[in-house]
């Protein structure tokens, strides 16, 4: 697979690869003649004593050298080129791929997995196209050659010397089919192994809250030391045949100063043809030696370029129908009709039924594990209804491009993520063309101007990746600021004033209604603060929707909604008293 797949994607390569070849097999060429000489300048030359012809045939040996050289140089160049320009369009192809992949996919795989895909199989292929590739043409060339010139000075020699050739093919057969597994195991492993250290940087900050840097260090070793096994396991199929490999080349040279002193003594070979023949030892027993480690290369090559085909090939569940609909601009009408979602055998939300008009103020409630976000995943299309219909403007959500759809929502996430960057990129990232008045006229909305300015470079200042270096309430109000520049028809709010002061989450509800009021809002919150003054309360309890109205209705029917008012704003002793007493 691996190989038919690298064919394809060299197909704007292959002339220039076709001519690498070419200039290989002109310096495969070359390299028989430096070996034909000196047999030639010992009969001719040292034994005929036909001293005239030394100038010309040194100058022959030197001029090809040179010319071997160079062609060398030139071939190499080529390979290393292509395969550069191949490694950039793989890597461009398999990061438009992540692109479009959906949650789904990112929930089942290792980050670790991913980036070992990115850079280490990756360059793999490259290794294979830069080198690999000639170094097999080249040695099965000089090769080749190498019997075509022996058979020419002596062909009874020629095939004593091919008696090991049979042996070498079927112990470097058995090294290919050995060998591969354990690639497959080697990259499985660094995959776990390179998780487990983006984890720790990730959550380096937990780590060292909870002391358990030693903890750290052991799972880490556990891995390491498994990736050194595999390794090892490795190696040890490469030590039970390389060294046969290697001993064919030893053999080769035993059979020559046998069986070639025996037919200089009879007569049969003059001591230049001797001479050229050990001279050719090295086309010989050079392609002999490197067919181990030219194996073993393609090898890792097939595992590695199984696991980028694996990636590429993955299709997302989540994509656009045959025929979207070609809506611009939503107005903001929502409609869940029985929608049910289920993650694997877990039952996540059941039979939800919703409608939504456009302009109103939704707010979700409930425990946690109850579904809130996930219905908000689902309006998204992040996920998809197991079964139920959930329209958008009266159209089925499936029927959207997934472009105008997302373009027409926006979110501020409760697992926040800003990026190594400027505070005013984070904020326009949805919107980069964005003017700077627009820039803070959100991130006043979001109540997170003041802090802003307070710092020596402003909108200027660098954050650090993931936002540290910013409270949690900073970065909350930076995410919300993110989501009110977009000026959505649709905006969800997951959770985005936990990490705030009472007074500071009652200025930004201010803010939020005072400007951006006039547009479809779902609110996930656990403060009553933050829901009251919605248009619609509903409670999710796993997965259901068991209560749903304003806020007065709610209290007035002394449930769910009720209990958590009462827990947040006091008055225990006339929930609990009874119990108490």
């Amino acid at each position: 697979m691996a190989f038919k797949w690298v064919w394809n994607q060299l197909k704007g390569y292959r002339l220039r690869m076709g001519c690498g070849l070419l200039i290989v097999l002109a310096a495969s060429a070359l390299g028989m003649v430096n070996p034909y000489l000196s047999g030639t300048i010992v009969d001719k030359v040292i034994v005929d004593q036909q001293y005239k012809l030394l100038i010309p045939l040194l100058a022959v040996i030197i001029g090809a050298t040179l010319s071997r050289a160079v062609i060398r140089y030139s071939f190499q160049m080529i390979f290393e080129s292509v395969s550069q320009n191949l490694l950039l369009n793989i890597r461009v192809k398999m990061f438009s791929k992540l692109q479009e992949l959906d949650f789904d996919f990112y929930d089942k795989t290792r980050t670790g997995d991913i980036m070992n895909r990115l850079t280490y199989d990756t360059d793999t292929v490259r290794h294979f196209v830069a080198w690999v590739i000639y170094n097999v043409f080249e040695n099965g060339m000089i090769f080749i050659f190498a019997i075509g010139m022996l058979f020419w000075i002596n062909p009874l020699l020629a095939l004593i010397m091919l008696l090991v050739t049979p042996i070498t093919a079927f112990f470097a057969i058995r090294l290919a089919n050995d060998v591969k597994p354990t690639f497959f195991a080697i990259r499985e492993q660094l995959s776990r192994l390179n998780s487990v250290v983006q984890e720790n940087i990730s959550g380096n900050r937990v780590v060292k809250a909870f002391a358990k840097e030693d903890y750290e260090i052991r799972k880490f070793s556990i891995e390491n030391q498994a990736y050194k096994q595999k390794n090892v396991d490795s190696a040890r199929v490469w030590e039970k045949y390389l060294p046969v490999l290697d001993s064919m080349a030893g053999v080769l040279i035993a059979l020559i100063i046998l069986a070639g002193g025996i037919m200089v003594s009879n007569g049969s070979l003059t001591i230049g043809e001797l001479v050229a023949f050990n001279s050719f030892i090295w086309a010989l027993t050079n392609p002999i030696r490197m067919a181990g480690w030219l194996i073993n290369d393609t090898q890792r090559f097939a595992a590695s370029g199984e696991r980028v085909v694996e990636l590429l090939e993955t299709e997302p569940k989540i994509k656009d129908s045959g025929s979207p609909v070609a809506k611009d601009e939503i107005q903001g009408k929502i409609e869940f009709h029985n929608v049910c979602f289920s993650y694997g055998d877990e039952e996540v939300l059941e039979n939800v039924h919703l409608t939504v008009e456009p302009g109103q103020t939704i707010a979700v409630i409930g425990p946690t594990g109850s579904g809130k976000s996930t219905l908000m995943n689902l309006i998204c299309r992040f996920y998809e209804c197991t079964s139920g219909k959930l329209l958008i403007d009266g159209i089925n959500i499936r029927d959207f491009e997934l472009k105008t759809l997302r373009d027409n929502i926006a979110v501020a996430m409760q697992d926040i993520f800003l990026f190594s960057d400027t505070i005013e990129g984070n904020i326009a990232y949805g919107v980069p063309g964005a003017t700077m008045q627009d820039i803070i006229h959100a991130a006043e909305a979001a109540g997170a101007n003041d802090f802003i300015a307070r710092f020596p470079e402003g909108y200027d200042t660098i954050i650090g990746e993931r936002g540290v270096g910013l409270s949690g309430g900073q970065k909350q109000r930076i995410a919300l600021a993110r989501a009110l520049l977009k000026n959505p028809p649709i905006l969800i709010l997951d959770d985005v004033t936990s990490s705030v002061d009472m007074e500071t989450e009652y200025e930004i509800q201010h803010m939020l209604n005072e400007l951006y009021g006039s547009r479809t809002t779902f609110i996930i919150a656990h403060r009553i603060s933050s829901v009251k003054n919605a248009d619609l309360i509903i409670v999710l309890d796993n997965g259901k929707i068991i209560e749903q109205g304003t806020h007065q209705e709610l209290l007035n029917k002394k449930g769910y909604y009720y209990s958590v008012f009462v827990n947040q704003f006091g008055d225990f002793d006339n929930i609990y008293g009874t119990e108490a007493g």
